[in-house]
């Protein structure tokens, strides 16, 4: 059987939620995966013939380390995504590039370590109430939603640098709309709410960390379009297929746009979307068979 390993991290040596299912889609078409945590350096990488990060949902503490294992794991095998992509992807300053590769998104101006308050006001200026994240990062830790420059909910921003977005009302009554695109065709699509107390409360995080919740949706043909857009926008702009890649949209100035791209370890949302590990397992065995 064709061996696979899928990449995760190491308070999570198990894997994702729901992972099982992955690994029996795989079993399926006779692919032999396991789970591995990434910066253990006994695994042998170059032993699989195929590796697909998955859960490694500690990379943003550790950008540079993750991003070197990345780069010293292509060279040894295939690493579905690539590790230029992941690269590109892991710093939120792409989302200031998408327009440029006619994607719609979210405007985002990009803040520097030390220019802090001067961006954060030319942002108050423009937007209004803004949204500051960390550059790198994950699971809306250290997402803060400021109304003036001296706002105390700056207190609890983490290291920069940052980007800062105007805050999208939307997010707090429509929500946040994921759409999946596997091997460059729409999987499904998900439904993030803010939880109603939350939001009450002035969050804007959907994730159930912080009272969010998700749920499969019909495909809607809009937002499902703008997700393929912006996949094919960064395989031109890498010149690679993009295998897997989760797509977060928000409704903004009367318009679907992109939030987030997620091309490095998105969850597969297993619980609520088992169909995705199917998907994925297709993709997996059509690389494998283009290797062959």
């Amino acid at each position: 059987m064709t061996r696979m390993l899928l990449a995760t991290f190491d308070l999570m040596p198990g894997g994702e939620p729901e992972g099982h299912l992955l690994l029996e889609a795989l079993q399926h078409r006779s692919i032999e995966a396991s789970w591995a945590v990434w910066s253990d350096p006994s695994v042998d990488w170059a032993g699989a013939d195929l590796v697909a990060v998955r859960s490694t949902w500690d990379y943003y503490r550790r950008p540079a380390a993750f991003l070197a294992w990345a780069r010293e794991v292509e060279q040894r095998t295939r690493l579905l995504n690539g590790a230029e992509v992941m690269a590109w992807n892991a710093d939120k300053a792409y989302l200031a590039q998408l327009p440029d590769l006619d994607v719609a998104a979210v405007p985002t101006l990009v803040v520097e370590d030390d220019a802090l308050p001067a961006g954060l006001q030319q942002a108050l200026e423009r937007w209004g109430p803004s949204v500051v994240k960390p550059r790198t990062g994950a699971g809306g830790v250290g997402v803060v939603v400021a109304e003036q420059l001296h706002d105390p909910r700056l207190q609890e921003l983490t290291a920069g640098p940052w980007v800062v977005q105007p805050l999208v009302a939307s997010v707090r009554t429509t929500g946040e709309s994921s759409v999946y695109v596997i091997g460059g065709e729409v999987a499904g699509q998900a439904a993030k709410q803010v939880g109603e107390a939350e939001a009450a409360a002035g969050e804007v995080r959907v994730h159930p960390l912080y009272g969010g919740r998700t749920g499969v949706v019909e495909i809607d043909p809009v937002r499902a379009g703008l997700a393929v857009q912006a996949v094919d926008a960064v395989a031109r702009r890498f010149d690679t297929g993009v295998d897997y890649a989760r797509v977060d949209l928000v409704h903004h100035d009367g318009a679907w746009v992109v939030s987030e791209l997620e091309l490095i370890e998105p969850s597969l949302y297993l619980d609520v979307m088992p169909t995705n590990a199917e998907r994925f397992a297709d993709v997996v065995a059509a690389r494998l068979g283009e290797r062959d």
